[in-house]
């Protein structure tokens, strides 16, 4: 009984400050300092150096690296071109060209990280050019904002590395755990969109121009930049070459030589894209600081290892328990955006998952796909927002045009319960790494 008025203690002092407007990283440290200050015998003072200790991850320095390298991707003509190699296979498929929303978004997804970069980026290359072609508004909005959510599952993953640094488990290791889940989520959204061109042919536009196999071959060269981009950043990590945090740093490098080679790296956009990197990073790294404390605090207190006893006592099945947590992380990220979740909610969820004898790496890819979710979900939708501030529609409008992509992530978090495999056969046979 005293664990539980803690919690219900504790919960109201974080909402409290959460709605009263304070930054995240505020609002976690504010909450720590009150557990600490009223429920423990050790001083918030005293404990800075822990925290700070906590937070001083080799691992993390992967996260402003790979922020980095998006943001110089997004501000070179990868997109333009990105489109032009892509279209000429797209056409031919059932749905069209709507496809080059999902690829385009599985493409950008890695070598980004960012589920807002990657809409920002393919959205300013496809929704003009589906608009001019005739496609259904709807079928581009809503394809797009919820394709742009796999940016947050294919490797190098933002979520996916704050997770890692958050449990302590392989960075590499969960990146790799990504690829297969994110790719066959990727062929979902194509399934939907060939569905959709079936049941509503009337409003697929037809193909004026046809292509022969060598010209579209030749307008493949355009795609050659960003694939050798991916390969030397997830193959060096695959191979064993590099530690999440080196191709990291390969990935900025890369990105440098392409945008410089497309002629799109100028003063103006290098200096441009180091503080868009800096901000994010920043903002980042304060929200984990924060929960960096809250975590020593909850420790303190002893509630984690109570709740995870309570989870024992309780024995839910496996399936029971995951279920209540997808629900439990949908309903948070309607108010917080996805890092923020995974960050808030880890001191308490970590300790029942591994009660319930559930794999960290797998419970990481499962943890992604419902804060996926959670980016096409009113009011606090970040994807929404982004999309909104792109083409002036409604909210309302947008989250419905994405509801079937909503679905479709559902349906996936069932799949990776039913095969864990899918997640966990990459990195229990990838090649040992140097470091995670």
């Amino acid at each position: 009984m005293e664990q539980l008025s803690l919690l219900v203690i504790f919960l109201f002092v974080l909402f409290l400050l959460l709605g009263s407007g304070v930054w995240v990283g505020l609002a976690l440290m504010g909450t720590a300092w009150f557990i600490l200050e009223f429920y423990t015998s050790s001083s918030p003072m005293s404990s800075l150096d822990r925290i700070w200790t906590s937070s001083k991850s080799w691992t993390l320095a992967a996260l402003p690296m790979f922020i980095w390298m998006g943001e110089i991707l997004y501000r070179s003509r990868l997109s333009q071109d990105m489109f032009r190699g892509l279209a000429p296979w797209m056409a031919r498929l059932p749905g069209g060209l709507v496809h080059t929303n999902i690829v385009g978004c599985t493409i950008f997804a890695a070598v980004s990280g960012s589920s807002a970069a990657t809409l920002t980026t393919v959205g300013k290359m496809s929704i003009p050019e589906l608009r001019k072609r005739g496609y259904p508004e709807y079928m581009i909005i809503g394809t797009l904002t919820g394709a742009a959510t796999l940016g947050l599952m294919i490797p190098p993953s933002l979520t996916l590395i704050v997770y890692g640094v958050s449990v302590e488990v392989s960075i590499s290791k969960l990146f790799m755990a990504g690829i297969l889940p994110g790719l066959l989520l990727a062929l979902m959204f194509m399934a939907y969109v060939a569905g959709w061109s079936f049941v509503r042919k009337s409003e697929v536009p037809k193909i004026a121009d046809e292509m022969t196999f060598g010209q579209k071959i030749a307008e493949s060269r355009f795609l050659i930049p960003i694939v050798l981009l991916i390969i030397a950043v997830i193959g060096s990590m695959y191979a064993g070459w590099a530690t999440a945090t080196e191709a990291a740093a390969i990935g900025v490098i890369g990105s440098l030589i392409l945008a410089w080679a497309q002629g799109s790296l100028t003063i103006s956009t290098f200096i441009e894209s180091l503080l868009g990197a800096t901000r994010t990073s920043a903002m980042v790294a304060f929200i984990l600081l924060g929960a960096s404390a809250l975590t020593l605090a909850m420790g303190f207190t002893g509630l984690p290892r109570a709740l995870a006893e309570f989870i024992e006592v309780l024995e839910l099945s496996r399936f029971s328990l995951l279920i209540a947590l997808m629900f439990f992380y949908i309903i948070l990220g309607m108010f917080l955006d996805g890092i923020s979740s995974v960050v808030l909610t880890m001191a308490i969820v970590q300790p029942m998952v591994e009660a319930a004898g559930i794999d960290l790496i797998w419970f990481g890819i499962f943890i992604v796909v419902v804060v996926e979710m959670a980016q096409v979900t009113p009011p606090i939708g970040f994807n929404l927002f982004v999309m909104q501030g792109m083409t002036k529609h409604e909210m309302g409008y947008i989250a419905k045009t994405a509801l079937p992509m909503f679905g479709i992530m559902v349906l996936m978090v069932f799949v990776l319960i039913v095969w864990p495999e899918l997640a966990t056969w990459l990195p229990e046979n990838m090649r040992n790494t140097p470091g995670g």
